[in-house]
């Protein structure tokens, strides 16, 4: 679930694509019998909460919002930002960012209509930052929002913020495609509300995007079809369709029965099961901006000691697991950066796999086998409380895996698997990961395009206010992170992320598994589909099938 890259390339790899076509000659001109023309059903092994972006947070949500939403910045092949609604990125170069940091300038596009035929201007953009920061809308986050000091709207195309300090993740989070952000919502169907958080717009909202939300069939689809006032014209699809399939094995299943066309991310267990699928399909394999991790909300007791965290951590051989669980699909790196990314760290280093340093660790540090040989100290057990998504099989190997190495340290684990929706849903409607009443979480957060890490591990992010489910607050790594904010420059990011990363390696909060590599398998016939790391989606009008 997660951030971007401001002013530097963003290295790619071309893609690593096998296609093969199926000896069935199909109509139109398509290789494959099952295609439906114009029609990309597509899955990501996940069910959803909600289809407000302003209220969830997550990976699927975000895929489907870049087809639908109303962004002011989108971005392209390079992970580079590029002007949506607005008719320009702002910089200090073209005068949008003032030389003090504090004033930026949006300058809105004319003629551009919310699918309902309504007009979309800044009186649109105004109110949704004001619903942002309402205290009666379950926002996730409101940093950097909370920086906006006033508001100007000096016409019904131009939008001036006024910030109290610089922030330079504006360029992400305000109105952005990438990562977990808010798009602009509709002011002339919203406002009558006190709040938002449980209107039937979440069910089927307005936007602004080439492609508009026709049913959400709950546990079955979510149908988009084309938006008719789409700025840039028509897309060639006709019809995007989100599959509800909330396990993994069901999706490999659907895939080979040919009523999906596409899924996507596809973990590495899976993706080695790529030539049973038979002809007809092909992939993309990719460095990701994703990282896969184990949290430690280290405000509990059996996990609030580093020398824990760094003992099961050591405790943890993350090689076998990339190569047995993901089938080396992957990176092995200690921090959660790809090394695509200009923030990469290369000084920070994997810690090894050690049992019996491990062992002399927790031995040294006073805790001491009790019954059954689960590790004690001051009237506390290392018997962790794990959760982790529902429907994958393949996430319960690894933890396997980890509870034979774990036990052999004297730690045992309690797994609760809930689904995703309920995983990951606000901390106001009872989530899991937001609420904290566990000692370790499995998931996977999306790395930001210019090195912003403050959502995730800041002091001030903890929930109910962000998204620092760790509950990890390191006055030096907080003190990087928001200076960070005031560095328009790459190169001075990077030095304030490098802080951020060895104050991780340091604290051991989180344990990055692997680096992840997108991996995409499709239908064959499926044509111009050239995803990048950090919105997927975003480049979907010339996407075709």
């Amino acid at each position: 679930m997660k951030r971007l890259v401001l002013g530097a390339l963003v290295l790619t790899v071309a893609f690593a694509g096998c296609t093969r076509e199926s000896a069935t000659t199909a109509t139109g001109g398509r290789g494959n019998p099952w295609t439906i023309p114009h029609v990309l059903r597509y899955a990501t092994a996940e069910d959803i909460s909600s289809l407000n972006p302003v209220l969830s947070q997550q990976l699927t949500l975000g895929l489907m919002s870049s087809l639908t939403a109303a962004w002011l910045i989108k971005w392209n092949a390079h992970n580079l930002p590029v002007p949506e609604i607005a008719t320009e990125v702002p910089t200090k170069a073209n005068g949008g960012v003032s030389p003090d940091g504090l004033t930026i300038t949006y300058h809105i596009r004319k003629g551009v209509r919310w699918s309902d035929g309504a007009p979309l201007n800044a009186d649109d953009v105004v109110w949704t930052i004001h619903a942002i920061m309402n205290p009666a809308n379950n926002v996730v986050s409101r940093t950097g929002w909370d920086l906006i000091k006033s508001i100007g709207e000096p016409n019904k195309y131009t939008v001036v913020l006024h910030l109290s300090k610089p922030y330079s993740p504006f360029v992400v989070v305000f109105f952005s495609s990438a990562g977990a952000n808010p798009c602009i919502l509709p002011k002339h169907l919203l406002a009558r509300y006190p709040n938002i958080n449980n209107v039937a717009f979440n069910s089927l909202p307005v936007g602004a995007g080439p492609f508009m939300y026709k049913a959400w069939n709950r546990n079955e689809n979510v149908i988009m079809v084309r938006n008719p006032y789409y700025w840039r014209g028509q897309p060639k699809l006709k019809e995007v369709i989100f599959e509800i399939i909330p396990d993994r094995n069901t999706v490999m299943t659907q895939l080979q029965a040919h009523d999906i066309d596409l899924w996507y991310p596809v973990p590495g267990t899976y993706f080695s099961r790529f030539n049973q699928l038979g002809a007809g399909f092909a992939y993309v394999r990719q460095p990701a901006y994703l990282y896969n991790h184990i949290d430690f909300n280290v405000t509990r007791p059996a996990v609030s000691d580093p020398v824990v965290r760094k003992a099961l951590e050591m405790a943890t051989d993350r090689a076998t697991i990339l190569q047995k669980i993901g089938h080396g699909v992957g990176v092995l790196e200690e921090e959660p950066a790809p090394k695509a990314a200009p923030y990469y760290d290369p000084a920070i280093r994997l810690v090894p796999f050690d049992l019996a340093k491990a062992n002399r660790m927790l031995d040294a540090d006073g805790w001491t086998r009790g019954p059954g040989g689960v590790r004690q100290k001051n009237g506390v057990k290392l018997a962790l409380q794990v959760v982790t998504a529902a429907g994958t099989p393949d996430t319960d190997n690894m933890l396997a895996m980890i509870q034979q190495w774990w036990k052999q340290i004297g730690v045992t684990m309690n797994i609760r698997r809930y689904p995703a929706a309920q995983l990951f849903g606000p901390y106001q409607d009872g989530g899991i990961v937001y609420g904290g009443k566990w000692d370790l979480s499995f998931f996977s957060w999306s790395d930001d395009p210019i090195g912003d890490f403050s959502f995730q591990y800041a002091c001030d992010e903890i929930p109910p206010y962000g998204q620092n489910d760790l509950h990890w607050c390191n006055r030096t790594a907080n003190a990087a992170m928001h200076a960070l904010y005031g560095h328009y420059d790459q190169a001075q990011r990077n030095a304030d992320d490098a802080v951020v990363f060895a104050q991780l390696a340091k604290d051991t909060p989180t344990i990055v598994t692997s680096l992840r590599q997108d991996v995409y398998i499709y239908n064959s016939d499926l044509k111009n589909f050239h995803p990048n790391q950090v919105t997927p989606f975003d480049d979907f009008m010339n996407v075709d099938i």
